[in-house]
């Protein structure tokens, strides 16, 4: 049994709003395209950690995941639902659209510096996030959808 736990972190839902009430013309000026879910499982939200169902509005669009000023400055797709509120998860608390994928699991320092990476399958990873979260230096983990290669969330120690 550990003697601490994780915290995994959706993104803010305020910074996705008020994109959801832009043109067409202009979601394409920002790269940004609006979608409708077609299948279960095709588009997990990176603000409330849940997967679109089928029918719902999402948007795809580029995010700056890692924007510190390192080698592994990165961004990448992610979506988010329209009805989407910042997920607010328990110390230790996985969510379903975490558990149910293969996982690239990418532990850096406060200034942005790698310190290592693995791979998971999201049914496992607790142990593996716990160790990474205790590295030396460690200051947080982002997770990301390993097939697709996409940011899917933040993992830090929880502030208990």
């Amino acid at each position: 049994m550990s003697c601490f736990q994780f915290q995994i972190e959706g993104l803010p839902a305020a910074e996705f709003t008020a994109l959801f009430g832009l043109n067409e013309a202009v979601l394409h000026s920002r790269h940004i395209q609006r979608r409708i879910v077609a299948e279960a499982h095709d588009a997990p939200c990176r603000v409330s950690l849940l997967d679109a169902e089928p029918g719902e509005e999402v948007l795809l669009l580029p995010f700056a995941h890692h924007a510190l000023a390192t080698p592994y400055r990165s961004s990448g797709p992610i979506f988010v639902r329209r009805a989407a509120s910042t997920a607010q998860l328990q110390p230790g608390e996985v969510p379903d659209s975490l558990r149910r994928r293969l996982l690239a699991l990418r532990a850096y320092d406060a200034a942005g510096w790698m310190l290592a990476c693995e791979v998971v399958q999201g049914d496992q990873l607790e142990p593996l996030l716990e160790r990474l979260l205790i590295l030396e230096g460690s200051a947080f983990v982002n997770l990301h959808y390993a097939r697709a290669g996409c940011y899917a969330a933040r993992a830090s120690l929880a502030q208990i």
